[in-house]
């Protein structure tokens, strides 16, 4: 029985055998389709092949793609783990053909695959065209020797593939596996067609025509293959299993859940596990492109599938945080189809285990809630819509959550009371992605690049070139000329200005032709041109004309430096704090770097002072930064670090720097830092000058943000520290490294006077000395001896201990002091322990405390105090203290 692995190796290896290039799997973040979340077919990353704004040096490919469905129409999450063959994450075997081979082939190659490589038994296929594709009902039956009543013409959509309102499409010829009679179900077409009998288990689309808008259709000048066959549907297929989670990899995932929740796999829990299996690959993946747990967009996406996998293993008894410890059963089954899993495997680890002890902290009383509702419902009445969204916006419940608990229990939630609920809130929280991070125009730099071709860069040697002018944009048009006072988008067949990426900014610089000059103010790169964003400042610019081109050196050596001193920073977190730490972000401007990392909490004062010492230390080495082209696995061989969810082609460019003997990176096994890049960076550690951090703060859920400083700016920033530390020693007449001691002995010192100050001021109260009037008399009121006084200078946290020594002083009675403190008034009374019974301090305090323009006030019958606006109707405040005694 062939495993899923097996399965995969075998359909690349009959392609690759058939002249077809084996492209890895495209991230689940797609680069090329602003419409999708996610990439959730294995056409995506070829949309522009199929479009024609875009060529490669390959017309056949075959891939196995990583595939998510979990949001926007594609959405498969609520039927995961309840039915035998949905997922969020899948694997999706293709074969491409951009304008080579059509369906005279793709239909051979397929029965082939499937009944020579897999074994199928040819009678038990049958297939289904679109009800005016003779060609490839003539084809099936000529090839494979299909009868008429196994070629079935379907005249629906079903049947034919678009990509959008307009554009290519064309006919689809699906292929299905007939289970056998015994299986309820009927062929394709029939009204039975929802049974499992007959199950799909591969797509070729036959892309030939281009679609308009008034619904017209052409043959395309150059006809394509585009086909899908679900990796686990064809795997259960070929293992005799009639359910995806029967498969080998799959069960080996139920089995390491039934394992960590001391379960069976196939017991009362076996949805649970086979919902925790599904969701364990789809978040490791997503982690593992780097996509982080977000309240938004596709990182709202992912906390979704977390928390509905980590609810699933609550529900099976689970006492602690359960998914991060499936990660390595994952990495085992995938991580060598897939090795971006192995090598994000900490950071995905620690973020699951952060992401579920979080959630289970607000499971519990978002499940007690939810109990409560539904006890106060009628038997079958739907939750309240107004319930669902407390669950979702106090408790972090997505709906889809809430409804999958409901499920169980035989309800369902009142959807459109939910949405009313939320409409405060809707935008952001059915936000969806609204694009991939390419321009929204680049259909018109796609035309450039077809025309004039890809913009040669050549700033990593040089920061001065001519170049030739190729084109010329202005709001979204191309143009001949433009003059002065006018901005506009240049293309250049060569240059030396660096486009934004990588978090490093474009350049900026000046322009020359022989009619006119035009400062670059940014750079920028889409389709492989380099956009030139500029303002004409003298004469005209025009298309053809050649230009003298000229790097802003001051501010591109500023950004060389703190985009080096980025990747030391990088390396001295991961020694400091683990190999959790990942980049998930950064930017190398020219006045400051900031690079944002995979960590959960803030750096400690020692952490952060080693990462700075390490950094500065290979800055003093001075050692060479080399770059070197290799192969993308070579790369990863020698030990470069790649940012997860980065585009890399099959060769990359590697920057290493710094010596570290043992460390195993580099070709010589002793490279400090060694990453995969495109930036532009110093010769010499040394040209960095000078590293100082100058901020840690929290960038979002598990990601932390430094920021920093190098070569002038860092000397400037020390300088006016020292500065600062040199005013403060001459104001404190001491020397600047005695600062510290110097201001530690002021503090002490102060702490000791104020303790004394305040001890006069309580003896000076007590005996009725300076500014505090006569020795304070107690009189009798109502039967108590009653002492109030007024006291200047003295604080209200003096009062209580000012109160215990009138009361030692009476050894019976009532003590009202109410203390003038720059015209507000603080208040306490005290009552000996012998007449509490009788009368309370609380209510000596509260009587006297309106009348000073306050309220309330507190304490013990005993001791009790409060404090007003206004200290000046202290005697007011003391007959309505008497008039409480007086009773």
């Amino acid at each position: 029985m062939p495993t899923l692995n097996e399965i995969r190796s075998t359909f690349l290896d009959f392609f690759e055998r058939n002249d077809h290039r084996i492209v890895e799997s495209s991230p689940l973040v797609p680069r090329n389709d602003p419409t999708l979340m996610f990439t959730n077919a294995g056409m995506v990353q070829f949309k522009n092949l199929f479009t024609g704004v875009e060529t490669r040096d390959y017309v056949r490919a075959a891939t196995s793609q990583k595939c998510v469905r979990a949001g926007g129409k594609h959405n498969d999450l609520d039927n995961v783990g309840y039915t035998a063959r949905h997922h969020t994450f899948f694997e999706m075997l293709g074969n491409f053909s951009f304008g080579d081979y059509f369906k005279e082939q793709a239909i051979p190659f397929a029965w082939d695959l499937l009944t020579g490589e897999f074994g199928l038994d040819p009678d038990r296929l049958l297939v289904t065209v679109y009800h005016t594709d003779d060609e490839a009902a003539a084809i099936w039956k000529k090839y494979a020797g299909l009868p008429d009543e196994r070629i079935i013409r379907i005249a629906s959509d079903d049947n034919f593939w678009s990509m959008g309102a307009t554009g290519p499409c064309g006919p689809c010829s699906e292929i299905f596996y007939d289970h056998g009679p015994e299986v309820w179900g009927g062929p394709p077409g029939s009204p039975e067609e929802d049974g499992d009998r007959f199950v799909e288990i591969w797509n070729l689309v036959f892309m030939q025509y281009e679609q308009f808008a008034d619904g017209s259709r052409q043959d395309l000048p150059s006809q394509s293959i585009d086909t899908g066959m679900g990796l686990e549907r064809i795997g259960a297929l070929l293992q005799g299993k009639h359910d995806n989670y029967d498969t080998d990899l799959l069960r080996h995932l139920i089995e390491a859940s039934a394992n960590a929740t001391d379960g069976e796999p196939d017991g009362p829990g076996n949805v649970h596990h086979r919902v925790i299996a599904d969701h364990l690959r789809s978040t490791s993946f997503l982690i593992a492109d780097g996509v982080m747990p977000a309240g938004e967009g596709r990182g709202y996406v992912l906390r979704r599938i977390m928390r509905r996998a980590m609810r699933h293993a609550h529900l099976l008894g689970a006492g602690e945080p359960v998914m991060h410890r499936l990660v390595p059963a994952l990495v085992t089954q995938m991580g060598q189809a897939f090795p971006e899993l192995g090598r994000a495997q900490p950071l995905i680890e620690e973020t699951l285990k952060l992401e579920e002890t979080r959630f289970r902290k607000t499971l519990s009383r978002g499940l007690r809630l939810l109990d409560d509702e539904l006890g106060r419902l009628p038997e079958g009445k739907p939750l309240p819509g107004e319930a669902a969204f407390k669950l979702y916006d106090t408790y972090g419940f997505p709906l889809d959550l809430t409804q999958d608990a409901l499920r169980e229990k035989g309800r369902s939630v009142d959807i459109e009371g939910f949405e009313s609920a939320m409409a405060e809130q809707k935008a952001k929280a059915r936000a969806a992605w609204a694009g991939s991070g390419e321009t929204a125009d680049s259909a018109i730099w796609f035309d450039i690049s077809d025309e004039v071709g890809a913009t040669d860069f050549l700033g990593y040697d040089t920061e001065t070139a001519e170049g030739q002018v190729m084109a010329l944009v202005k709001n979204g048009k191309r143009v001949d000329s433009a003059d002065k006072g006018e901005t506009v988008q240049l293309v250049l067949n060569q240059t030396p200005f660096y486009a934004e990426a990588g978090g490093q900014v474009g350049d900026t610089g000046t322009l020359r032709t022989e009619d006119g000059t035009a400062r670059i103010t940014d750079t920028k790169k889409t389709a492989g041109v380099f956009i030139h964003f500029a303002e004409v400042t003298e004469g005209t610019i025009s298309r053809d004309a050649a230009a003298q081109l000229e790097v802003d050196h001051d501010r591109r050596t500023a950004i060389r430096a703190n985009h080096s001193a980025t990747h030391l920073l990088h390396e001295a977190l991961r020694r400091a704090l683990g190999d959790h730490v990942a980049q998930r972000g950064s930017l190398n401007a020219p006045d400051r770097l900031r690079f944002d990392f995979s960590h959960t909490k803030p750096l400690t004062g020692q952490e952060r002072a080693r990462v700075e010492e390490e950094v500065n230390a290979h800055i003093r080495e001075n050692a060479p930064v080399e770059t070197r082209i290799m192969a993308l696995d070579d790369a990863r061989e020698v030990g470069a670090q790649a940012l997860f969810g980065e585009k890399y082609g099959d060769e990359v460019r590697v920057v290493s720097m710094g010596a570290d003997e043992g460390s195993g990176k580099g070709l010589d096994g002793r490279t400090y830092s060694i990453e995969l890049c495109g930036g532009t960076h110093v010769r010499r550690t040394g040209d960095i000058g000078l590293f100082v951090t100058t901020s840690d703060q929290a960038s979002s859920a598990g990601v932390r943000r430094i920021e920093a400083l190098t070569g002038p700016e860092a000397f400037r920033h020390l300088s006016a520290q020292d500065g600062r530390v040199a005013r403060l020693a001459g104001e404190l007449k001491t020397s600047p490294d005695d600062v510290v001691d110097r201001v530690r002995n002021l503090l002490s010192e102060r702490r000791a006077l104020e303790n004394e100050v305040a001890q006069l001021r309580r003896e000076l109260a007590m005996s009725g000395g300076t500014g505090q009037g006569a020795e304070p008399q107690a009189q009798e009121v109502g039967g108590v001896k009653f002492l109030a006084q007024v006291l200047d200078g003295v604080s209200g946290k003096d009062l209580p201990a000012l109160i215990d020594a009138h009361k030692a002083r009476l050894d019976s009675g009532a003590v009202l002091l109410i203390a003038d403190t720059g015209g507000k008034a603080a208040v306490a009374a005290g009552v000996t322990e012998d007449l509490t019974g009788r009368v309370s301090a609380v209510d000596l305090v509260r009587a006297a405390v309106p009348e000073l323009g306050g309220k309330g006030g507190g304490g013990r019958p005993d001791m009790a105090q409060g404090g007003g606006r206004d200290a000046g109707n202290a005697d007011a405040a003391i007959k309505a203290a008497q008039a409480v005694l007086e009773g």
